[in-house]
């Protein structure tokens, strides 16, 4: 990110890099504001809202804008010095990629500070750490999915530990008064101090769908059961579903083949009755807390950390302040040997060029070409194109075209080689940084990266989200401060001093990896983990039958 200005930043706008033709405006510019570029004078023609850009010559149509060093659109009517790049003059337009790739050198960032640094993490069998010790309840069909709420809300009522306690007491209060809601029940002790919580989740598929769609998810399910975050799983099957117990556990042998991961199946057709398959799980469930419950913390180097990086509610600084620094924070934990894996398809449209140059063997870069290849076909023939990718909030925020918010989101991912690239649901097996094809749903993407082996999520928004994990910790960096300080009870770090020019990238970039290791070693309770946002949703990729 040696183009990327981060310590002289001016008061007003900000070219993010030499080649830009266009700046971005830090603050509200009434028309008649003079701003300086390079020694040019450029009178704005017109109020300009900050996140957004201007463009620093007049342009015609057919001329591209540059930003990020990189062609984010391409002019569709005349536009003055100073105007305003908007929907109705710019279109998304990116450049051809290159008939062949060259690696780039990459100069490692200065990690001494963190060469001894450990985390307390859960060592599992296979050699790999786990960030949270938490048991797993499953459902291989979503016709199972209300035994699953049974089965969360008997564990939360004999656990004690009912997330949604405060709540509850606050309805009764509502409804009758204080008196009645001194008699909710208070949240006791943890009986097992050692274990992170039971999760359940539910989706909508495993049956209705083609067999692809089914062998997804139980890719999927088997990459969270046997996730180091997780001591072991209850699954719960209807019987005639296309998912079957089978499937699930060919996909679990072949990424646990030694078989260290306990797990337990349970087929409501086989059984005798509803109540006979909760009393089974629920046994299941509580032999396996007081298994998981024996293994504690114990330190481990930062080289077992797997970040997974997303963005959500994207705005005009995400890719100036809260991107940088999680791609800072990447590129110093692949230097200290651990690893970064990169996703969302739709957004690094526009910025494959890079990527290609940074894969350090022709058949990484093969594969990256031909995924993203799949996609787009697969897009095209929906009638959809990674161009549509900007949300209404994106564009109201600056991110004007999908190739603009591409070489900002990209930012997540560092400087760093990439070692390897990943279809949906596969799981990480090379350090370094891997990219993951996802669509760039927030949830979706964020699901499959834990479920690729991400043991921490690092989650930049510049319009706030509270998206979360079931079994993955999910640290939420704001862009601005205004966003940090409207929604405390969601964001964990702000990178807004950046944009004041308070702060410098490498200097947040190092508070942001101490943050990274004290929520890893259960120190630090993320704010999605306080308010139980624990968001799972499968990508379907199939067509409903």
């Amino acid at each position: 990110m040696s183009d990327l200005i981060a310590t002289q930043i001016p008061r007003l706008t900000l070219r993010v890099h030499r080649l830009d033709n266009v700046r971005v405006a830090l603050t509200d510019l009434p028309a008649g504001t003079v701003i300086e570029d390079q020694g040019r004078y450029i009178t704005l023609p017109g109020p300009i809202r900050h996140k957004h850009k201007f463009v620093l010559r007049d342009m015609s149509v057919g001329d591209f804008v540059i930003m990020y060093g990189v062609r984010v659109g391409k002019v569709t009517q005349p536009i003055a010095a100073g105007g305003a790049i908007t929907t109705e003059n710019l279109v998304h337009s990116t450049e051809d990629l290159p008939t062949n790739t060259q690696q780039e050198a990459w100069q490692p960032p200065e990690v001494t500070a963190f060469a001894q640094t450990t985390f307390d993490g859960y060592h599992r069998p296979d050699g790999r750490v786990g960030t949270a010790n938490i048991w797993l309840v499953v459902p291989l069909v979503f016709c199972e999915n209300r035994n699953i709420e049974v089965l969360r809300q008997c564990v939360a009522d004999a656990l004690g530990d009912d997330p949604f306690h405060s709540y509850k007491r606050m309805a009764r209060q509502l409804l009758h008064g204080d008196v009645a809601a001194e008699s909710a029940l208070p949240t006791g002790e943890r009986l097992f101090p050692n274990v992170d919580g039971v999760r359940f989740l539910i989706h909508q598929l495993g049956c209705g769908g083609t067999d692809s769609d089914a062998e997804a998810l139980c890719n999927l399910l088997a990459g969270y059961i046997c996730h180091p975050n997780v001591a072991g799983a209850t699954v719960l099957s209807l019987g005639c579903q296309k998912a079957q117990i089978t499937m699930l556990q060919e996909a679990i042998a072949a990424r646990d083949p030694s078989g260290h991961k306990p797990v337990s199946y349970f087929e409501q057709q086989q059984s005798v009755s509803e109540e006979e398959l909760i009393r089974d799980a629920l046994t299941t469930i509580f032999d396996g807390l007081k298994k998981a419950n024996q293994v504690t913390r114990q330190p481990a180097p930062l080289s077992e950390l797997t970040l997974g990086v997303e963005c959500g509610g994207s705005d005009g600084f995400s890719g100036l302040s809260a991107n940088p620094v999680v791609g800072a924070v990447v590129d110093r934990l692949v230097a200290l040997g651990g690893s970064g894996i990169l996703s969302e398809f739709p957004e690094l449209c526009g910025v494959e060029h890079e990527l290609l140059a940074r894969c350090h063997e022709p058949q990484v870069a093969e594969r990256f070409t031909s995924l993203m290849a799949a996609y787009q076909r697969h897009a095209h023939a929906v009638g959809a194109d990674f161009s549509m990718n900007p949300s209404p909030g994106n564009v109201r925020d600056g991110l004007i075209t999908d190739a603009m918010k591409s070489a900002g989101a990209a930012k997540k991912g560092g400087d760093s080689p990439v070692v390897d690239v990943l279809d949906y649901t596969e799981p990480m097996t090379r350090k370094g940084l891997n990219l993951l094809c996802t669509p760039g749903n927030d949830v979706e993407s964020t699901t499959g990266l834990v479920g690729s082996g991400a043991n921490l999520v690092l989650f930049t928004t510049g319009l706030g989200t509270p998206t979360g994990n079931p079994i993955a910790p999910v640290i939420k960096i704001a862009s601005n401060s205004e966003l940090a300080n409207r929604m405390s009870d969601v964001i964990d770090f702000d990178a807004g001093p950046i944009i004041r020019g308070e702060a410098d990238i490498a200097e947040l970039a190092d508070q942001l990896l101490r943050l990274c290791v004290d929520a890893a070693s259960g120190r630090y309770v993320t704010k999605a983990m306080r308010l139980s946002q624990l968001d799972f949703i499968p990508w379907k990729r199939g067509v409903s039958l």
